[in-house]
């Protein structure tokens, strides 16, 4: 090898490295800025540990048959105990391994409500953003208003009403009401973004609108996103277990929080534990998730 290919090979090499250098060090510092409050870091350890449970319920959970269609009269209506850490229910069903089983698919709905609703949001409104004060911006904003305008709890009920009582059809009714506050929350960045100058400079630099809504606009939008996406889990945790509660969302034998919480206060006060642990573990969970949405908040502002 000559000095030339060397040298190349030296600066490509330390260009690489360069690279990770920067990656390693903007992650340290994102976690510097996210750790300085605690009640953050607590809210990732739950979110964390939520996740985990999800994730590994039948490993983790002492009766994961319990989970399905079981009965057990012998044991039905048992206290929390060392057998049970919750008790049981009137026919004898473990109330610990069900309230993990139903964070599943209380975890499940808030992936798929947002992973549909905030790419359609998003994209929505930064075309009315982008072509602020035309036909577009007007059609796009008025039906957004016209969803926002409806409670939305009472939409999602509506919808959920309509349709089959199952998790597919409790998803599509919190999808359904949930697209306008993103586009609503893009919309207000992007229509200030647009009369920027280095907007004004990629447009004048002949740049295609693809490149100005996705690499110029969009990129200023995310920070806002990120934090709402984080404190919206919660939000549909919420909504989910509304359903439920009425009969709208997971249906029995399937274990869901709401549906637990309403079961459960047919018995009040004697069988209390059927009702006061899923509704903790409602309240820990969104806790936890808010938490944590308010440290990715600091951390994306005090980054910049």
């Amino acid at each position: 090898m000559d000095n030339k290919e060397f040298r190349i090979t030296t600066i490509e090499k330390s260009r690489e490295e360069g690279k990770w250098y920067r990656f390693w060090d903007r992650i340290f510092r994102y976690w510097y800025y996210f750790s300085r409050n605690k009640l953050s870091v607590l809210g990732m350890s739950i979110v964390v540990l939520v996740i985990l449970l999800a994730i590994l319920a039948p490993y983790v959970t002492p009766y994961p048959e319990h989970a399905g269609p079981f009965v057990d009269f012998k044991n039905a209506g048992q206290p929390p105990g060392i057998k049970y850490w919750l008790g049981t229910d009137p026919i004898g069903r473990d109330i610990f391994t069900r309230i993990i089983f139903a964070l599943r698919g209380a975890l499940v709905m808030s992936i798929v409500v947002l992973a549909i609703a905030v790419p359609v949001g998003t994209l929505l409104g930064l075309l009315a953003g982008f072509y602020y004060r035309t036909i577009i911006d007007t059609i796009i904003m008025r039906i957004s208003d016209v969803f926002l305008s409806v409670p939305s709890l009472v939409l999602a009920l509506s919808i959920a009403a309509v349709l089959k009582p199952n998790l597919m059809n409790a998803m599509i009714a919190v999808t359904v009401m949930w697209w306008p506050w993103y586009t609503r929350l893009v919309y207000g960045m992007a229509s200030s973004v647009r009369n920027e100058y280095f907007v004004i400079a990629a447009e004048l630099r002949g740049a295609s609108k693809f490149h100005i809504l996705f690499r110029e606009i969009l990129p200023n939008c995310l920070s806002p996103v990120f934090t709402k996406m984080a404190l919206d889990v919660g939000w549909v945790i919420i909504i989910s277990a509304s359903l439920s509660f009425v009969g709208l969302g997971e249906q029995p034998p399937k274990p869901a929080l709401g549906q637990m919480v309403s079961d459960g206060a047919k018995y009040l006060p004697e069988l209390w534990w059927m009702c006061i642990f899923p509704a903790l573990a409602i309240i820990i969970t969104i806790l936890g998730f808010n938490l944590f949405g308010d440290g990715i908040r600091d951390m994306l502002q005090s980054s910049r």
